[in-house]
């Protein structure tokens, strides 16, 4: 019994150890500032898979950013590919050079970022419907900047730490 639990503890180590670390990003360029990325107009293509991989959902993102002093607001307005229109709206507040706090309606507590190089890591928990009940999901949102326009985003959402979905978005910057 000590052998297999020692066994667990070790693969446990381990793949800790293969999580990314943003820290890794620190040298990629461009840098990313979210705040000077999503200020103006942004759009968004994006879809949520489950665990096997299964596409489940398309949606494309319309997002406005406003910059007030050390606070970023966005709005975003989702459309699905069944018609469903959702909008969130984020408080996003520089709390140091590379680290963010933010709020919105349908997240629990307080988001936490945090960014290195070309590379945004953001947590938080969010209430998500699905099949008549409420969730609370834990995101896992890594952002890399490609270029001035283009970012990627791919996020694991977890429950009691096991990845249950992924979604992945590709933004542009419209013309400021």
């Amino acid at each position: 019994m000590k052998r297999i639990m020692a066994l667990g503890i070790a693969l446990i180590l381990l793949l800790a150890g293969c999580s990314a670390n943003i820290n890794d990003y620190r040298q990629q360029t461009p840098p990313l500032d979210i705040f000077q990325y999503f200020q103006g107009k942004t759009e968004a293509w994006g879809m949520v898979q489950d665990r096997s991989g299964k596409q489940l959902r398309r949606f494309h993102v319309d997002i406005s950013g406003v910059v007030v002093g050390e606070t970023l607001t966005l709005n975003e307005r989702f459309v699905y590919d069944d018609g469903e229109k959702q909008q969130r709206v984020w408080h996003i507040r520089r709390v140091s050079s590379d680290r963010y706090e933010g709020t919105a309606g349908d997240i629990e507590g307080v988001a936490k970022g945090v960014t290195s190089g070309n590379a945004f890591n953001w947590n938080y928990s969010m209430k998500v419907k699905a099949n008549g009940s409420t969730w609370l999901l834990n995101f896992d949102d890594w952002m890399y900047l490609q270029d001035g326009i283009h970012l990627f985003n791919k996020t694991e959402m977890k429950k009691f730490g096991v990845t249950v979905g992924t979604v992945t978005l590709f933004f542009t910057r419209k013309e400021q």
